[in-house]
């Protein structure tokens, strides 16, 4: 799902704006047959006709290009749960089609009431009463438009993630995750000096034994469970659901501004459930001696390739 193509979503009086102006134009453009009963009546009803065809093709395509929460990915739903008011959601989403069928009864039922009325200044009553009544219901889902709109745009940060082998890269801010992805994937992720230049879950892909696997840098950590940010929440979630294997990025320059203590902590954390390759990152900031003296396992960017490759035989089903 490629959740930055969603179009914006317009609130209620926008509706109503594109409904009446559509329904003066068509008014002026028919040439209307009849006496003038007829005439009169005619124009009434291509009004509502137009304004109840441009509102409900309007509902009917947000409605189409929100994403189908049944047709989702279970991994979608969990980050929708995490950033949305999930409920709220979906019952915003609900209210669309609720307003359709309203609308049409509406359509339907005024129609009816100007075919069966003879008095102008009665029909032109019943037409305003139509008008009224239209606005009322966009007016009763205007908070929902509002929140469905607001959910767009939180949405547009979801990366289009793919069910496919996945590498994650994790870590703690400002220590080299989205600059070791560009690296592995070619791609051009933003990098800064700076903590959090990653807001979001960027990703890339990677060729290994002829299989193409789906490679993600997800925000930073602070490594605080019991008080993650919503970013950390979406980070830890990609973890959990998707990982296969976590590149560990470690920065024992320590530039980034945590210490080696904090970050082998962290470390230890993820290998309870995880296969994780160790990454050092900002290796030319420090001396010989440190880099000679680190204890864990560890890889550039040659031998990552070489060991995911491994990963990935072992968790491929043997043809024969």
């Amino acid at each position: 799902m490629n959740f930055q193509t969603i179009p914006p979503i317009d609130g209620a009086n926008s509706y109503l704006d594109l409904a009446f102006r559509k329904a003066r134009e068509r008014g002026i453009e028919r040439d209307l047959k009849g006496n003038w009963l007829q005439k009169i009546r005619q124009k009434e009803c291509l009004k509502i006709d137009t304004i109840t065809g441009t509102i409900i093709a309007k509902l009917d395509k947000t409605l189409q290009t929100l994403p189908g929460l049944k047709d989702l990915a279970p991994f979608y739903i969990k980050l929708m749960i995490l950033t949305l008011n999930y409920p709220l959601y979906k019952q915003s989403c609900a209210s669309i089609p609720w307003a359709i069928k309203k609308i049409r009864y509406l359509q339907k039922d005024y129609i009816n009431k100007i075919n069966h009325t003879t008095e102008n200044s009665r029909i032109k009553q019943i037409s305003n009463e139509f008008y009224g009544r239209i606005s009322s219901v966009l007016k009763q889902i205007n908070n929902n438009l509002k929140y469905l709109e607001e959910s767009r745009r939180i949405m547009k940060t979801y990366p289009d993630i793919k069910e496919m082998y996945t590498v994650c890269i994790y870590g703690f801010p400002n220590v080299g995750k989205t600059t070791l992805l560009n690296k592995l994937t070619g791609t051009t992720a933003k990098v800064a000096p700076y903590a959090f230049t990653t807001l979001t879950i960027n990703s890339g892909h990677l060729k290994i034994n002829n299989q193409t696997i789906q490679i993600l840098d997800v925000p930073g950590t602070l490594a605080r469970q019991e008080k993650m940010n919503l970013i950390e929440l979406q980070a830890d979630l990609v973890l959990k659901e998707l990982a296969n294997i976590i590149i560990y990025v470690f920065d024992i320059s320590e530039y980034g501004g945590y210490s080696t203590k904090k970050q082998e902590q962290l470390l230890q954390n993820l290998k309870k459930d995880k296969k994780v390759l160790i990454y050092i990152s900002k290796s030319d900031l420090v001396d010989q001696t440190t880099l000679e003296n680190i204890k864990h396992r560890h890889y550039d960017l040659k031998s990552l390739k070489e060991e995911i490759g491994k990963e990935i035989e072992k968790d491929t089903p043997s043809q024969n």
